[in-house]
């Protein structure tokens, strides 16, 4: 194996000023220095020989690190905003905050090495360092700074016998300093320490650096607050390059960046065990694979090669626990069990709903009283965040939502005992189907902000939780479809399906349910023939297995018969469908949602059939029952008020069907949004009104609009969207705007050939534009 890469030179002299380090196999450490000293001030001999009691640093003016980093990556605001606070900003405090890992020492030491190499100058800047990670060690490094500074052995000595307060010693000497100086107080986690002995204070004479991974404290009031995360892709997928340069393209280290959430530690380590391999020499994409088995293990090698052994905070593995263990020092031993709860989750932003303290405690993890505690220490150790994730309509208020990195999330799972796992995976299934937004109720964006995280409860789950989590994920694939994001609807289904049979089995309900919900999207996706498939297959299996009347099997009818009438088998779709209305309203009565359903959908089949007779005897009171016993603005209600316009229309009744069709599209508009598939349906439906009325412009307006939201959100090729291309073609030429209507004609005629059929009505509306031309 070659040796290290050069070393990066610091970036700003080119104008980059960039930051995190990237040269060869560097990380930062946390031992004392021996090497390098400076030549200490009067009393600094204390501190040197063997009469200064307890621990104390070489040396504060040489950062508390290992290796230097030789270039920063990303920080270059940052920087800026450090380098004028040094260059003139004396007596501001400045803290840096952040999770572990993602560089706050870094740019501390950046900043210290800056006024270090300034300071041959005469008036320059003299840089110290303090070790805040534990009293022992804030203390010593405090003193030593004095010492720095001019103390005397005498004052030191009283200092350390308690006759003179300490912290009053340091704060007189670096308030009467000769020099301007820069005072870096790091890994300040516990800021009750500088609190407790006045350590922390500002001075005119310099400035203070802290950095902590506590984002919230009193110690902080009037300092300048720098939140300090993960790198952007870019910049993370070059730290990997700079460690590791033959390992990978820039292609594939962002994608190894993305998986380690561009957390500079673990980019670090990473980059590290690449550098070094000696008898494999994986390439960065083999080493994403490895990740997936186990990310933690692998990560903490890199620091193994590098430095042989590696502290705490630089090891994935270890250096969250310090948080967590200052949490349970101050009396919040719940913070690691929520946090354990989170890591059975996505990294992906989780509503704070899921966390609600009552749902919480129902799962017997935490107790009520505690919840609100645990994640208040997890946001104050920045172990979490706070985030605001869009919501899911226009009109919908941002989702306030909890986020955790991946890294952290895969360090605390792999570090739970497994004899937790499922108690914490069924809760985490609990938590997710009690959030939920009741049907009808809106909340789109909270249903799309769930789906990663059930996709993850189903693929690290077992037996002993399948139920669960395969029934709160065909539910929530139920309420993904009702947004109208078919296709992610269609991918959730299809995963709660492959979940359920590899551990249920084939012919397990929660399976079959699954299938069916999956045979739904696929039909609204436009692939009729596939969704027929798997219809048929479902109801097959549940009558065999469950006999013709179950309630599910009755349900399978009612999905079957939506692909037949796509596939102009309307008897047999037409007798299944009554099948399923009258079987569930039978079993379940009139009032029941399942039952209203397929009779709201039966309104449909009779207009498709002509069965004009029975749908005006049935269909006015299925719309009155549907409103009487699920609301005004319930989805069933909607689709019943929006089939029954369509059938009147489909009567050729177009002055009755006008104000029908019109209320329709009003009510799907306010309660879904224009954008909403079901929307765009009415919109159309009320073009087709429109038109046969006579009233063209208004027509080809209506179903312009449907046509654009269309070919954004199914692409050209989508069944019902080529009828579109037809309707419009007619209405064109009926306006006499020929020349378009023929342009539009010739294009939309190979399209309804090939997907609806040389037979179909819209293939023949078509033709018949062009031969009238």
């Amino acid at each position: 194996m070659s040796g290290p890469p050069p070393p990066y030179t610091e970036g700003r002299a080119s104008g980059q000023g960039r930051v995190f380090q990237s040269a060869g196999d560097q990380h930062i450490t946390e031992h004392h220095h021996h090497a390098h000293h400076y030549t200490p001030g009067p009393g600094a001999s204390l501190f040197a020989g063997t009469t200064a009691p307890g621990p104390g640093p070489d040396s504060v003016r040489v950062p508390l690190v290992g290796r230097a980093p030789a270039v920063l990556r990303d920080r270059a605001d940052l920087m800026r905003r450090l380098r004028t606070a040094v260059g003139g900003d004396s007596g501001q405090i400045h803290v840096l905050h952040g999770m572990g890992g993602c560089g706050k020492t870094a740019v501390a030491h950046a900043v210290f090495t800056e006024s270090a190499r300034d300071g041959a100058r005469v008036g320059a800047w003299v840089g110290l360092w303090v070790n805040a990670s534990e009293r022992l060690s804030l203390r010593a490094g405090m003193l030593a700074v004095a010492a720095d500074r001019g103390a005397g052995p005498g004052e030191l000595a009283a200092a350390h016998s308690g006759q003179r307060a300490a912290a009053d010693l340091v704060w007189h000497h670096l308030d009467h300093s000769a020099e301007p100086w820069l005072l870096v107080i790091d890994n300040a986690d516990d800021p009750a320490i500088l609190e407790e002995g006045g350590w922390l204070r500002a001075s005119p004479r310099g400035t203070v650096l802290v950095t902590t991974r506590y984002a919230t404290s009193r110690a902080w009031r009037g300092a300048v607050l720098h939140p300090v995360g993960v790198l952007p892709t870019e910049d993370a997928a070059q730290v990997l390059c700079d460690l590791a340069p033959h390992a990978g393209t820039p292609a594939a280290a962002e994608q190894v960046a993305l998986r380690l959430g561009c957390l500079p530690l673990a980019l670090t380590l990473a980059g590290s065990y690449l550098h070094h391999q000696l008898l494999e020499s994986w390439s960065m994409d083999e080493y994403r694979n490895h990740l997936e088995a186990d990310p933690t293990n692998l990560i903490d090698q890199g620091a193994a090669l590098d430095s042989g052994r590696p502290e705490s905070r630089h090891l994935v593995s270890r250096t969250w626990q310090l948080s967590l263990d200052a949490l349970v020092d101050q009396g919040l031993p719940e913070a690691t069990t929520l946090l354990r709860l989170l890591s059975c989750w996505r990294p992906d932003p989780l509503p704070l709903t899921v966390l609600a303290p009552a749902s919480l405690g129902a799962t017997g993890l935490l107790d009520t009283t505690r919840v609100e505690p645990a994640l208040r220490g997890l946001l104050d150790h920045s172990l979490a965040a706070i985030v605001s994730a869009p919501g899911g309509t226009d009109g919908e208020q941002p989702v306030r939502c909890v986020q955790v990195h991946g890294v952290l999330l895969d360090s605390v799972a792999s570090g739970t005992p497994a004899d937790q796992r499922p108690a914490l995976t069924e809760a985490a299934a609990t938590l997710l189907e009690a959030a939920l937004p009741e049907d009808g109720g809106g909340g789109g964006g909270v249903v799309a902000l769930l789906v990663p995280h059930a996709v993850r409860l189903l693929r690290e789950g077992d037996a002993r939780t399948a139920d669960r989590v395969v029934g709160l994920a065909v539910r929530l694939a139920e309420r993904v479809h009702e947004t109208g994001d078919y296709s992610a609807a269609l991918a959730l289904a299809q995963e709660a399906a492959g979940a359920a049979e590899r551990v249920l089995g084939a012919e397990h309900r929660l399976t079959l349910s699954a299938l069916q919900r999956a045979g739904r999207s696929l039909f609204r996706l436009g692939r009729i023939a596939e969704s027929e498939e798997v219809h048929r297959r479902v109801l097959h299996v549940r009558e065999r297995v469950l006999g013709p009347d179950h309630l599910d099997t009755l349900e399978s009818c009612h999905g079957l018969q939506q692909p037949l009438f796509r596939l102009e088998r309307r008897a047999e779709a037409l007798s299944l469908l009554r099948r399923a209305a009258d079987g569930l309203r039978s079993a379940l009565g009139v009032e029941h949602p399942r039952a209203l359903r397929s009779r709201a959908m039966l309104i449909e089949g009779l207009a498709v059939c002509k069965e004009e007779a029975e749908f005006d005897r049935t269909s006015p009171q299925t719309v009155e029952d549907c409103a009487q016993y699920l609301g005004c603005d319930h989805p069933t209600t909607l689709a019943a008020r929006h089939t029954y316009a369509f059938g009147v229309s489909r009567f050729g009744r177009a002055e009755e069907a006008e104000p029908l069709a019109r209320r329709a599209l009003a009510d799907r508009e306010r309660i879904q949004g224009r954008a909403h598939p079901k929307t765009l349906a009415v919109t159309a439906l009320l073009g087709y009104v429109t038109a046969s009325l006579g009233r063209w412009d208004e027509a080809i307006q209506l179903t312009r609009r449907c046509i654009e939201a269309r070919e954004r959100a199914l692409g050209p090729e989508h069944p019902f969207l080529v009828e579109n291309y037809s309707e419009l073609a007619d209405y064109l030429a009926r306006a006499g705007q020929t020349d378009e209507a023929e342009r539009l004609a010739r294009e939309a005629f190979p399209l309804c050939e090939r997907i609806l059929g040389p037979d179909h009505a819209a293939t023949l509306r078509v033709r018949q534009v062009l031969a009238s031309d």
